[in-house]
């Protein structure tokens, strides 16, 4: 069982960059962790899902190419670098986990491990 917290959100101007962090209180190691995020009025939806290889990151269509997200399992970490922020990436972040082999395309329904968010706002 882990606790996650988020950090590193804010506002910036369209085209600017932020990096988020997500500390885990466990061994990390063995889960499939996983950034979301949900805007207002939105349902939530899978930002970034990341295998405990870390290497073949799943990304959404709509921040392929513009977001990274890494972990570091020795840290008990995971990161999610944004480049090229638009305003429609305005929502809440929230990380998660799950001791599951990652699944592309995974919407976290099923996941039980869940940060509280942090809220990234971007101004055009």
């Amino acid at each position: 069982q882990v606790q996650l917290v988020e950090s590193g959100g804010g506002s910036v101007q369209a085209g600017g960059s932020l990096t988020l962090s997500c500390a885990a209180s466990g061994n990390i190691a063995r889960y499939c962790l996983g950034w979301f995020r949900q805007a207002p009025g939105k349902e939530r939806e899978r930002v970034a899902i990341i295998p405990t290889s870390n290497d073949r990151t799943d990304y959404s269509d709509s921040v392929k190419g513009r977001f990274a997200a890494s972990r570091d399992n020795a840290k008990n970490t995971l990161y999610l670098q944004m480049n090229s922020l638009k305003a429609e990436d305005t929502a809440m972040y929230i990380c998660a986990a799950e001791v599951r082999i990652c699944a592309m395309y995974d919407n976290g329904k099923s996941w039980n491990y869940w940060g509280q968010g942090t809220q990234v706002t971007v101004s055009s």
